[in-house]
C-alpha cells in the first residue's frame, strides 16, 4: 500500500461535508485484506432493483450506506445487514441483494465511517489495532437506530430484522438487547463472551436475558475464534431462570464442520453445504416473526 493509500485509508469518512458527500464513500469491489477472491465468489444480479449508496443523515455526519430493494412493490420489510471487519465490501452488498431479491428492504450502514475506511486497509493488524477496536458499541447501536429511521422513511415500513457477519455477528445481538423496533435477529459467528471495556462494556452473553428481539444463531463447530464452550455458556444464558420471552424463543445453531467465516463465499473457509441451508434458516427464522421474505430457491 502506497502512503497516500494508507492516509486515505485511516482518514474518516465523516470528514467528507454532507454538502459534498458524493457516491464512491464506500470501497468498491472487495476488501484489500480479502484478496484473493475465491472462485466460489456469489454474485447476484442487481436486474429488477434499485440497488447502489445512500446518505443517512447521523447528527452533523452522514453514514454512508448501501442499499438494496425491488423495483416493484410497497412496504416492503426491513433487513439491517451489518458488516464484518472488512466495511461494507462487495460480499456486505451482495448479500443484500440476496435478501433484496427475495422481496426485502435490505441496507448495509458503514459502521466504522468515522474511523476510516477498512476496505483500504491491506495489513491485518492495522485494520484492528486502528479501526475495528477504536468502535464504541454505543455508537454503533445509534448509528443502527439512525439507519432503521432513515430505512423506515423510505419505503421499508414492513416489520424489521438484523443480521450480521463476524464483528457484525456480535453486533446483532447486542441490538437485540437494545432496540425494541426490530421483529428478529440472525447472528452469524459473532463473539459470545470476552473481556468488558471503556467501548466494549457488555457482550452477547451479558445482555442474553433482555433480548427484546429473539435472535438465531448460526455457529461454526470447528471456530479457531470462537470456541464451544462460549456457545454453551450462550445458551446457558438463554435458558435461565428470568430471561425475557425474547430469549426464550432465541437459539443457537452449531455447524459441526464448519470454520468461522462459512457464510464469506469469497473466502477459503467458504462451506456450501452449510452456507446454503443456513442462510434458508434465517430467511425462515424472519418470516416466522413476521418479516415478509421468500424462500430462498
Amino acid at each position: 500500500m502506497s502512503l497516500e493509500s494508507e492516509r486515505r485509508s485511516l482518514q474518516p469518512m465523516s470528514s467528507v461535508d454532507r454538502r459534498d458527500f458524493v457516491k464512491g464513500a464506500l470501497i468498491s469491489g472487495f476488501a484489500a485484506t480479502t484478496v484473493p477472491v475465491s472462485a466460489t465468489t456469489i454474485q447476484t444480479s442487481a436486474e429488477g432493483l434499485e440497488a447502489g449508496e445512500v446518505a443517512i443523515p447521523v447528527g452533523q455526519d452522514v453514514l454512508p450506506a448501501y442499499r438494496a430493494r425491488p423495483l416493484t412493490g410497497r412496504d416492503w420489510p426491513l433487513v439491517i445487514v451489518i458488516q464484518e471487519i472488512f466495511g461494507v465490501h462487495e460480499h456486505i452488498r451482495d448479500v443484500c441483494r440476496r435478501f433484496a431479491k427475495l422481496g426485502a428492504y435490505a441496507v448495509a450502514p458503514e459502521l466504522f465511517f468515522r474511523q476510516g475506511n477498512p476496505g483500504l486497509v491491506t495489513d491485518m493488524q492495522t485494520l484492528m489495532r486502528e479501526i475495528v477496536a477504536r468502535v464504541p458499541d454505543a455508537q454503533v447501536m445509534s448509528d443502527l437506530d439512525a439507519t432503521l429511521a432513515w430505512a423506515r422513511g423510505h419505503g421499508a415500513t414492513g416489520k424489521a430484522g438484523i443480521t450480521g457477519f463476524c464483528w457484525g455477528g456480535r453486533i446483532t445481538w447486542l441490538y437485540a438487547a437494545h432496540s425494541d423496533a426490530i421483529a428478529a435477529g440472525v447472528a452469524w459467528y459473532g463473539r459470545l463472551v470476552g473481556q468488558a471495556s471503556e467501548l466494549q462494556p457488555v457482550h452477547p452473553v451479558d445482555v442474553a436475558a433482555r433480548l427484546r428481539a429473539p435472535v438465531l444463531g448460526l455457529y461454526a463447530g470447528e471456530d479457531a475464534g470462537i470456541p464451544l464452550d462460549s456457545v454453551e455458556a450462550m445458551r446457558a444464558a438463554l435458558r435461565a431462570d428470568g430471561v425475557s420471552t425474547a430469549a426464550k424463543s432465541s437459539s443457537i445453531t452449531v455447524y459441526p464442520q464448519a470454520k468461522h467465516g462459512f457464510h464469506a463465499d469469497y473466502r477459503a473457509a467458504y462451506r456450501s453445504e452449510d452456507a446454503r441451508p443456513a442462510f434458508v434458516a434465517a430467511c425462515a427464522f424472519f418470516r416466522q416473526h413476521g418479516l415478509a421474505i421468500q424462500n430462498p430457491t
